[in-house]
């Protein structure tokens, strides 16, 4: 799959950046911006040219048929995203039963437009005492692959000030559906009104 995936990406004028950290056998990954049903196929390519063996979280109710066969093949775990389950606890505790686990999360939480990124991401990297490692996807320079690693502290305001200064520059395929926090979309839109008088 590794040459496929890499042939496949170059024919498509992507690159992949970055790498994955020696030694690493256990982290979230989360990948933004998520805007598009393409970044899961280029990010999976991503991976399999960088050589993560990673399992993506994904909402149990795509697990059908003829689905459902592909998604665990390629790595898909179904989560149950009601009210009633925790699913930071769930997941948190997957990363006991495994020697090595990279999870990999859309923090963004949906393709459409969401002012609010989800924080399970975070929690989760917390309690199984993972690091979370940035992976990216870039459609303006057309880059996918792996950024630096953020070890959770507990202060979650201050994590995601340097996680989210790492994706403010980043484009989406639909940038319009990219969000960030009230504060960094207000510098975001600060940035481009200078670039664009």
């Amino acid at each position: 799959m590794k040459f496929l995936s890499k042939l496949i990406l170059k024919l498509m004028g992507w690159k992949i950046v970055g790498g994955v950290p020696e030694g690493l056998t256990k982290a979230v990954v989360i990948v933004a911006p998520h805007t598009s049903n393409w970044d899961f196929f280029i990010g999976r390519m991503g991976y399999y040219v960088l050589g993560l063996k990673a399992k993506f979280l994904i909402k149990k109710e795509i697990f059908v048929f003829p689905f459902k066969t592909i998604l665990l093949k390629m790595g898909g775990i179904p989560i149950e995203r009601s009210k009633k389950t925790n699913s930071v606890e769930t997941v948190a505790a997957l990363f006991q039963k495994y020697d090595n686990l990279c999870i990999t999360v859309a923090p963004e939480g949906t393709r459409k437009l969401n002012p609010n990124w989800k924080k399970g991401f975070y929690y989760i990297a917390l309690r199984a005492k993972v690091p979370i490692l940035l992976g990216v996807i870039d459609y303006k320079k057309k880059e996918a692959g792996l950024g630096p690693m953020v070890y959770p502290s507990g202060d979650f305001e201050k994590d995601f000030k340097f996680i989210e200064d790492f994706y403010r520059p980043l484009n989406g395929k639909y940038p319009e559906l990219f969000s960030l926090s009230e504060e960094g979309q207000r510098i975001l839109n600060e940035k481009k009104k200078t670039e664009n008088p």
